[in-house]
């Protein structure tokens, strides 16, 4: 079965090696935010002739295709996801590094009220909180 990453690399004309594939599914099955060493790990399992050069020059493409979002969620490493999903924000645990995603339909209006109150359009945001867990 084709991947929505690779679907989304036909689309946009990318030529698809057996390793991108590899990576593409990796990235289209993934449930979290992986980065590249992770990434990596995953792909090796199923094609040990993966390279970790091979998947940062392939996140940086399917990245600069718009096909996947990085993220920099403060700890030192770029962290991927599909760009396939309707609109969340994050929360980030800053002691276990967790990533939960939300939708919150109160802060979406804030957020377009304030850009309006402005003078502005909103066309994007990204909005990322980090916070620990209440003991």
């Amino acid at each position: 079965m084709t991947s929505w990453v690779e679907v989304k690399c036909a689309e946009r004309g990318l030529r698809m090696t057996d390793q991108r594939r590899v990576i593409a599914k990796v990235l289209s099955d993934a449930e979290d935010h992986p980065d590249a060493e992770e990434l990596y790990r995953r792909a090796s399992a199923v094609d040990p002739k993966i390279s970790l050069a091979t998947v940062y020059r392939t996140v940086r493409l399917f990245s600069e295709a718009g096909i996947i979002e990085t993220h920099d969620f403060r700890d030192g490493r770029a962290r991927y996801e599909t760009a396939d999903e309707d609109h969340h924000d994050h929360l980030i645990d800053v002691v276990t590094g967790d990533v939960i995603e939300f939708m919150d339909a109160e802060i979406e209006e804030l957020q377009e009220k304030i850009a309006r109150k402005l003078g502005y359009e909103l066309v994007d945001h990204r909005l990322e909180l980090y916070g620990r867990k209440i003991k």
